[in-house]
C-alpha cells in the first residue's frame, strides 16, 4: 500500500468527495440514500450533519472518505456511526480498513464509547467481512430492510462495538 493520509475534510475537498460519492449512492447497492441524491443533499448528509468528515488522500488525490456522527441525540449520543467510501479506483488497496481504524481512534478521542452500523447490506459481503474482522459484531438482523437494484430486498445487518 501506498503511502496515504487520513485528514479532516477542508471546503475545497467536497467536489473530489462528490464524485467519489455519486456514483456509489446512484448505484443504489450500499447506501440507502436516494439513487438520484443531488450534490448539495448529499453534502448535507455526508458533511453537514457529521461531527466530522475525513478524507484519504495520497499524491494530492482523493481517494475515499469518511463521516463520524453521534447515532442517536440525548440519551444515544455516546455511541457513534460512521459511512465509509472508496474511490473505485481505489479499491482493494486497505484504505477501508485504514478509515475503521482511523475512525475508531478518533471516536474514542471525541468521547464516544461505541460504534454502530444501523444498515449494513447483507450483499455487501466485502464490507460486512472486514467490519466483522475488525472487531465488530452482528447484534441484528433486519429481513428484507434494504431495497437492492440487482438483488430486490435484502436483510440488512446492524453492527457494533465497544470502544
Amino acid at each position: 500500500m501506498e503511502n496515504f493520509l487520513i485528514r479532516e475534510l477542508k471546503p475545497q475537498d467536497w467536489p473530489s468527495v462528490w464524485s467519489i460519492l455519486q456514483p456509489v449512492f446512484a448505484e443504489g447497492e450500499t447506501y440507502a440514500y436516494p439513487t438520484d441524491i443531488q450534490c448539495d443533499e448529499a453534502q448535507d448528509e455526508w458533511v453537514e450533519k457529521a461531527r466530522v468528515t475525513f478524507v484519504v488522500e495520497a499524491n494530492s488525490d482523493i481517494l475515499g472518505t469518511y463521516y463520524l456522527k453521534a447515532n442517536q441525540p440525548g440519551q444515544g449520543s455516546h455511541v457513534c456511526n460512521c459511512g465509509y467510501v472508496v474511490s473505485g479506483k481505489a479499491r482493494g488497496r486497505g484504505l477501508a480498513k485504514a478509515m475503521c481504524l482511523h475512525s475508531q481512534r478518533t471516536a474514542a478521542e471525541l468521547g464516544f464509547k461505541a460504534m454502530q452500523y444501523n444498515l449494513v447490506a447483507s450483499t455487501n459481503v466485502g464490507a460486512v467481512a472486514l467490519w466483522h474482522k475488525m472487531g465488530f459484531a452482528t447484534v441484528g438482523r433486519l429481513p428484507g430492510a434494504f431495497c437492492s437494484p440487482s438483488a430486490g430486498y435484502v436483510d440488512a445487518f446492524v453492527l457494533f462495538k465497544q470502544l
